[in-house]
């Protein structure tokens, strides 16, 4: 048995010993209180102060303001042990909530969580991007993967061209609140209502449904941390560093995924409808469309840019009404009236991020990087004067020869007179 304790110490228990017998090795503090005890009733007072003047505060907080308006000295642990045994305070773990599981859609195709995992996917290989994910509820299945610079309409867009052109048409989406997905101010003004994304997905008859919290969408969440702790790695094994290169690599990828993880739904029906619509329809419907109004000049903004249209039979009369924009995600413009698709002409102003532009966390590096680009560019080009505009030179000034003395302008005077 070891005592922990010196040699010196044993022999002085030793003499005690021998002195008066087995009561002289009890500790002398025995029965006493400590000699860092608190006052009595120290306790009480400090709890009922925190009962009834503090009872939201932290035992961090709550010994601050103890001290500082009651002139009460009490550590933090010594409160938070008092707080827990008067049941005032609860632990990290006790205050943690659980929320309940959702169970699953019993049917393939009857509901896809979709979301997007900002990350360093390429790690320090390439630049961070964003991973559009769609899942199947009932089945866990990853249905689309994609490589996007942000979040936006028209990477939705893309996305989801992929998905119909591969499986069809599900019963209904299920997203978060994102601002592609949702107007998130009830006050807004013009529009139908809905966003471009759900306003295709309406053509399409297909439901958009938003989730109130991130743990209502707990299956894609969590395909979003196993992919980027999977995915990663496999991608730094084939030395992947690029966008163009990871939505190559995604298809082999999402295979594997699902042969390893997919579960088999409830029910054995498909609830996919098959895609019933022309290419030419569903370019129509997968991009942004709006209505602008036609001035008496015939000219209309959109984009930051001045639009304005030919004048010809058809456009002549439009001036005072509405037209339709058709905004492709290839970069395409058209003006269209009754489905008849107008010539104009675009003068396009300086594009900018717009001053004080609310920008959501998911697209702050994609936007930062365009501001970065625009600066960059503004930055290199050189402003022209109007000389070096109209091409004009400076005539280079004359060398004379040795011994000739110039003419004060008073004596080149005299000469022209005489």
């Amino acid at each position: 048995m070891v005592l922990a304790i010196g040699v010196r110490q044993i022999h002085r228990l030793l003499i005690r010993f021998r002195e008066d017998g087995g009561g002289a090795l009890i500790h002398k503090s025995r029965s006493r209180p400590s000699n860092h005890s608190l006052a009595p009733g120290i306790r009480e007072y400090a709890l009922e102060l925190v009962r009834t003047k503090y009872p939201d505060f932290g035992p961090t907080l709550a010994i601050e303001v103890l001290l500082d308006k009651h002139a009460i000295r009490v550590g933090r642990e010594t409160l938070r042990t008092w707080m827990v045994e008067d049941g005032l305070w609860l632990s990290r773990k006790q205050r943690k909530s659980f929320h309940q599981p959702r169970l699953r859609r019993e049917s393939y195709g009857d509901l896809v969580q979709i979301d997007g995992s900002d990350h360093r996917w390429f790690e320090d290989r390439g630049d961070p991007c964003t991973l559009l994910v769609f899942i199947d509820d009932a089945t866990s299945k990853l249905k689309q993967l994609r490589f996007v610079l942000s979040e936006s309409t028209d990477s939705y867009f893309e996305a989801l061209l992929g998905y119909l052109e591969a499986h069809g048409c599900p019963v209904a989406f299920y997203s978060d609140k994102h601002t592609v997905f949702r107007v998130n101010r009830p006050d807004a003004k013009g529009g139908s209502g809905m966003t471009q994304f759900g306003r295709a997905l309406a053509e399409l008859n297909i439901e958009i449904l938003c989730a109130n919290s991130s743990q209502a969408k707990g299956r894609v969440e969590r395909a979003n941390r196993t992919l980027q702790d999977r995915l990663v790695k496999e991608l730094r094994l084939e030395n992947v560093c690029d966008i163009e290169a990871g939505n190559a690599f995604l298809p082999k990828f999402l295979q594997r995924f699902n042969e390893r993880f997919a579960l088999v739904a409830a029910k054995p029906e498909n609830l996919h409808r098959p895609l019933n619509v022309k290419a030419s329809r569903l370019n129509d419907i997968l991009c942004h469309r709006e209505q602008r109004h036609v001035s008496e000049q015939l000219t209309m903004s959109y984009d930051r840019k001045q639009i304005i249209l030919e004048r010809n039979e058809v456009s002549e009369g439009l001036g005072g009404k509405y037209v339709d924009l058709y905004d492709f995600p290839d970069g395409r413009l058209e003006v269209r009236w009754k489905g008849c698709s107008l010539p104009y002409r675009v003068f396009s102003k300086d594009q900018r991020v717009t001053h004080t532009a609310i920008v959501e966390n998911k697209r702050l590096g994609h936007a930062l990087a365009f501001v970065k680009a625009q600066q960059d560019r503004k930055h290199e080009t050189k402003v022209m004067t109007n000389s070096e505009k109209s091409g004009y030179k400076k005539t280079p000034r004359r060398v004379y020869g040795p011994g000739f003395e110039p003419k004060t302008r008073l004596a080149a005077a005299v000469e022209m007179t005489n």
